[in-house]
């Protein structure tokens, strides 16, 4: 619980931000306590909240969510081997609930072994920041335009994620993966409809797939 709370303290900043801003930006309560309930997704709904106040037409919104979610397909293709066991009553939310923080928590929870009840960790991560989300975003609604946004918070996400992918460093494919992909990301930031991400992402994948197999090449060649 404690390595949870440490998570849900980053979130609950960003959850009232988006509920703020959202209704700054003149979209109903109700839809935007939905779009909370419904997409689950921080980065994304942050981005349409952006799309919606530029005047973007709805298949441009729905097109660059799509885009930026593609990396839960990275996430669900990682976390795919470790949950083949069980039954689709345990895969369904499971997959629902793998947002960004959830997807790093958990799978550094199967990194240090011992993963028969991991699961169980799982599914307490992605439901305790799926209800920190909504009332986060419920308290940004309720506050409306009184929330002050000036900034400074931009930095809890990103810092939050580094402190969450520090200890997870201690191998060469992460590394390598999380090296590329850091680095495309910034040299790709100007691309529209964050498909810089989706490439950093693609080749960091790629960039620790190759690590990882270098790897077994070399442990194989030793006497």
């Amino acid at each position: 619980m404690k390595i949870q709370l440490s998570i849900l303290l980053g979130v609950v900043p960003f959850a009232l931000i988006f509920g703020a801003l959202a209704i700054s930006a003149s979209i109903p309560p109700i839809a935007v306590q939905g779009y909370s309930l419904l997409v689950f997704a921080d980065s994304a709904q942050f981005l349409a909240i952006g799309l919606i106040n530029s005047g973007a037409t709805s298949v441009v919104v729905v097109l660059s969510i799509f885009i930026v979610n593609l990396r839960h397909a990275f996430y669900s293709a990682t976390m795919a081997p470790m949950s083949r066991h069980l039954p689709l009553r345990w895969k369904a939310p499971l997959a629902w609930l793998l947002m960004d923080e959830a997807f790093v928590m958990t799978a550094a929870r199967y990194a240090r072994g011992n993963t028969q009840a991991a699961h169980w960790f799982m599914l307490g991560t992605g439901l305790s920041l799926y209800v920190t989300w909504q009332l986060g975003t419920f308290a940004g609604i309720i506050a409306g335009s009184l929330v002050p946004y000036n900034g400074v918070l931009d930095f809890a996400l990103p810092l939050t994620f580094l402190a969450l992918l520090v200890p997870t460093l201690n191998k060469w494919p992460v590394a390598a993966a999380s090296l590329t992909a850091g680095v495309l990301a910034v040299l790709l930031n100007e691309l529209p409809f964050q498909l810089g991400l989706l490439l950093a992402m693609l080749a960091g994948v790629t960039a620790g797939l190759l690590a990882e197999r270098k790897n077994r090449v070399m442990e194989a060649a030793l006497p």
